[in-house]
């Protein structure tokens, strides 16, 4: 068991995530974008002191840089991506989003000359291809707003890559802790300067937004930072990209959405890709001759 706690880890993540597109829907009907960031890693801020207060003692220099670095790409991401889903479809938003699975290995390749896994490479395009079915609405525009959710991925990306590079020398709450402070200090302040102070407190409106700082934001962080310690970071982002599969399954039974042939053949796809990342097809000589 002890081996695939990475991949535990990060699919529970990755379902997580997938029912937070059902509660930021909810909570969106009630708060700006803005006020939904500031609140949910204000609330991961707040819980993460309240349960690890000790870890503030005697924390690494290192781990206050380096958790600065993530909750400034990890709130860029996010900004880039809700400023985007205002000029383009939520199903481009979504699909454009999750590009970043294969913008990873490349980051590795590129930055850090590591060797493209041809299994990982392929899984993660096969993912992507899984993504398009399942929730593109096929159209040819492109527009402001994907291009901005395409900088989002490369924003998720990096914070991926980073988080798999950070993780390796650093205690995973500790570092989890400053990355929600920072990400919670940044929304605070654009809220503030955006003058958007107004914040309502009937239950409606807070029962999601809570549900995205505890599970979304406290309790998926967590487990991302932690199971990407025993990890690769472009299989990391594979199963993470199974958020889109989680997503749709959980707006069929909550939002009672329809569920197409299409969603069908594209979540068998992501679910072939991660088959493909994990098992390598048992093809370890072939891999052997690729190296």
């Amino acid at each position: 068991m002890r081996k695939y706690i990475g991949e535990i880890g990060l699919t529970i993540a990755a379902i997580i995530w997938g029912s937070g597109f059902v509660a930021s829907s909810m909570a969106l009907e009630h708060y700006t974008p803005y006020q939904i960031l500031a609140g949910r890693f204000l609330i991961g801020v707040l819980l993460l002191s309240i349960v690890f207060y000790k870890k503030f003692k005697g924390i690494r220099r290192s781990t206050v840089t380096k958790g600065v670095i993530l909750g400034g790409i990890l709130y860029l991401a996010f900004v880039l991506q809700t400023v985007g889903l205002q000029f383009t479809t939520p199903s481009k938003n979504a699909f454009l989003t999750a590009v970043n699975v294969v913008i990873v290995p490349f980051i590795a390749f590129f930055i850090y000359k590591r060797k493209l896994d041809v299994f990982e490479l392929t899984g993660a395009v096969i993912a992507v291809i899984g993504i398009a079915l399942l929730s593109l609405q096929f159209t040819a525009e492109v527009n402001i707003g994907d291009v901005l959710t395409l900088l989002c991925a490369f924003a998720f990306a990096f914070h991926i890559f980073y988080t798999a590079q950070f993780v390796k020398d650093e205690d995973p709450v500790a570092i989890t802790m400053i990355q929600m402070m920072t990400a919670a200090a940044i929304g605070i302040v654009v809220v503030i300067v955006k003058g958007e102070m107004v914040f309502p407190v009937e239950t409606s409106a807070l029962l999601p937004l809570i549900y995205l700082g505890v599970f979304s934001t406290t309790i998926a962080y967590l487990l991302q930072t932690t199971a990407q310690k025993y990890i690769t970071e472009t299989k990391a982002a594979i199963i993470l990209s199974t958020e889109a599969l989680w997503g749709t399954l959980f707006s069929v039974i909550i939002l009672s959405e329809l569920l197409t042939m299409k969603m069908g053949i594209g979540a068998i796809l992501i679910l072939v890709a991660i088959l493909i990342s994990e098992t390598k097809l048992n093809m370890i000589p072939l891999q052997r001759r690729l190296e």
